[in-house]
C-alpha cells in the first residue's frame, strides 16, 4: 500500500539523521586535531621562533627645542617670568632607496604527529637616505633653538630571537654594529645601530648596507617603508603562498620544481605604510584592540596602528585536516546517493533491505572519514584516502553480496561507491573546480535515476508489497 512505501521512505529519512549524528562527532574531532596542530606551531613558536616580520631600516634623529616662554604668575598684578622649555622630538627620515634579496631555505620541525615548517634566510639590503637639512626639524617656536642629539638606524623585527648573527651596517664606508631593542615605540622588537652626531647643515644622500641572517616559521612579512621599494625573494620552496597588500610583480615571478622567485616593486604612492608607521610613533591610534585583521597588515605593537605589509608563507601545500574537513562535508550527501540507491532497488527489484541494514552501511561510509583523518596525520593524504576507501569499500560489498543475496550486486554497489570516491578525491584535489564537478555530479546522479525509473509506475508499486521475501537467486 501507498501508506507502507511511505513508511518505508520516512523510516530511511530517520537513519539518514540518526547517522548525521556520528558524522558531526567525527566533523568534530578534525576541528580538535587542527586545533592540536595549531597548538604544535604555537608551541614551537614559543620554544623558538615565531612568524617573522620586517621594518626598516630608519634613519632616527632625536632633537631638542628650546624656547623661553612667558607665565603669568598673577592675573591681577600682571606678574609674570620666562620660564624655559624643552621638548624632546624625533625626525623619522625614510630610505629614497630599498633593495632586498633574499635566500631562503626551509626545513621540518616536529611536535609530536604534527609538521611545523620553519624557515632560515640570508637577507641583503641595500639603498640611500637623503639627510636633512637644519630648516626640516619642526619647530614650536620660530626663533626657539635646535639642539640634534646622535642618530641612530632602527630595524624592526617580529621575534629577535631568529637573528642567527649580531649584524652590522655600512653607513657611508663606516661600519656600525647594531645593538638590541629597535628605539621606537610602536616595534619595540628589533635592532638599533647609533650613527653618532651627523652633519645636517646641507642635504646629502648617505649609502647604506647590511646582512640579516632571520630565522621564522610559516611567515615572513615585510613593511614597504622606503618611497622605492624592491624586494627579491628565493627559494627551494615549490609551494609558495604570497599574501598582502601586493603581490609579486606577474613577469617577475617564477615557481617550478626546482622553487620560487619572487619581486615586489612597492612605491611610498601606493603604500600608507610610511604615514601608518608616523601615526604609531606619534602615538595618533585608536586604543581599541583591533579585531579581523585583514590579510597584509602588521600589527606592530599593542594599540599601535597597523601597517601595509606583504609577504610569503611557507606551508604545506595540502593541509591534511582542511582536506579532511571538505570530505566529511561530502559526506551526508554519499549517505543519501547511497540510501537512495538501495531504495531503488528495493523498490524495483522488490528486494527487502531491513533498516538495520541500512544503518550498517551508512555506519561503514561514515568510518570512512574517521580512517581517511587518522591514517592522513601518519602518512601522505593520497595513500591515506586510497586505503581508507579501499577498506571501507572492500567491507561495505562483502557485506552486501549477502544482503543482496547475490556477489554481483554487492560487486556492482561497490563498484559505484568506488566511482563515487573517486569523484571526490578529484574534489579535494581541484578546489578551485570543486562547485562545478559537484554539480556535474549531482546532475549525473538525478539523470541516472530518471533514466532508470522512467517507466516505473509509482502507484502500482505503492499497491504491491516492500517486504516479500526473495530466494537466493
Amino acid at each position: 500500500m501507498q501508506k507502507t512505501l511511505f513508511i518505508k521512505m520516512l523510516m530511511v529519512g530517520v537513519l539518514m539523521l540518526i547517522i548525521g549524528i556520528p558524522l558531526s562527532m567525527i566533523e568534530n574531532t578534525i576541528s580538535t586535531r587542527l586545533q592540536f596542530r595549531n597548538e604544535a606551531v604555537r608551541s614551537i613558536a614559543a620554544d623558538s621562533v615565531g612568524q617573522q616580520s620586517l621594518l626598516g631600516p630608519v634613519l632616527v634623529i632625536p632633537y631638542s627645542e628650546q624656547y623661553e616662554e612667558e607665565e603669568v604668575i598673577d592675573a591681577a598684578s600682571k606678574r609674570s617670568v620666562m620660564r624655559q622649555r624643552v621638548l624632546q622630538k624625533r625626525l623619522f627620515v625614510f630610505p629614497n632607496e630599498l633593495t632586498m634579496q633574499s635566500t631562503i631555505d626551509t626545513d621540518q620541525r616536529y611536535r609530536g604527529i604534527h609538521k611545523v615548517l620553519v624557515y632560515s634566510g640570508a637577507n641583503e639590503l641595500n639603498g640611500s637616505f637623503t639627510l636633512p637639512e637644519q630648516n626640516a626639524f619642526r619647530r614650536e617656536k620660530s626663533d626657539s633653538i635646535i639642539v640634534v642629539a646622535p642618530a641612530y638606524v632602527s630595524i624592526g623585527l617580529g621575534d629577535t630571537r631568529g637573528l642567527k648573527n649580531v649584524p652590522s651596517i655600512n653607513w657611508d664606508g663606516k661600519a656600525v654594529e647594531f645593538q638590541q631593542n629597535s628605539q621606537l615605540h610602536s616595534f619595540k622588537q628589533g635592532l638599533h645601530a647609533p650613527l653618532g652626531k651627523l652633519d645636517f647643515t646641507t642635504a646629502k644622500t648617505s649609502k647604506f648596507q647590511l646582512s640579516l641572517h632571520i630565522d621564522g616559521i610559516e611567515q615572513f612579512a615585510m613593511i614597504p617603508i622606503a618611497k622605492n621599494n624592491q624586494v627579491t625573494i628565493r627559494s627551494k620552496w615549490q609551494h609558495p603562498q604570497f599574501y598582502g597588500r601586493f603581490l609579486p610583480s606577474t613577469k617577475e615571478r617564477k615557481i617550478d620544481a626546482n622553487g620560487f622567485s619572487a619581486t615586489w616593486k612597492i612605491s611610498s604612492l601606493s603604500s600608507n605604510a610610511q604615514q601608518q608607521f608616523l601615526n604609531s610613533e606619534n602615538g595618533q591610534f585608536d586604543d581599541t584592540p583591533p579585531v579581523n585583521v585583514p590579510p597584509g597588515m602588521v600589527i606592530p605593537a599593542k594599540n599601535a596602528e597597523q601597517i601595509d605589509s606583504f609577504g610569503v608563507a611557507f606551508i604545506e601545500p595540502i593541509n591534511i585536516y582542511s582536506q579532511a574537513d571538505r570530505a566529511i562535508k561530502y559526506g551526508l550527501l554519499f549517505i543519501a546517493l547511497s540510501f537512495a540507491a538501495f531504495f531503488l532497488f528495493e523498490i524495483l527489484k522488490q528486494l527487502p533491505i531491513h533498516p538495520v541494514q541500512y544503518a550498517l552501511v551508512g555506519l561503514a561510509l561514515v568510518l570512512f572519514f574517521l580512517l581517511l583523518v587518522s591514517l592522513s596525520e601518519h602518512i601522505q593524504f593520497a595513500l591515506a584516502y586510497l586505503i581508507a576507501s579501499t577498506a571501507c569499500l572492500s567491507l561495505i560489498s562483502f557485506y552486501l553480496s549477502y544482503a543482496l543475496h547475490s556477489w554481483r550486486r554487492g560487486v556492482g554497489f561497490g563498484a559505484a561507491l568506488t566511482l563515487l570516491y573517486s569523484v571526490l578525491f578529484g574534489l579535494l584535489q581541484s578546489e578551485n573546480n570543486a562547485l562545478i564537478m559537484g554539480s556535474i555530479l549531482l546532475f549525473s546522479v538525478l539523470a541516472a535515476i530518471m533514466l532508470i525509473t522512467r517507466k516505473v509506475d509509482w502507484y502500482q508499486i505503492g499497491k504491491s508489497s516492500v517486504s516479500s521475501p526473495v530466494s537466493n537467486p
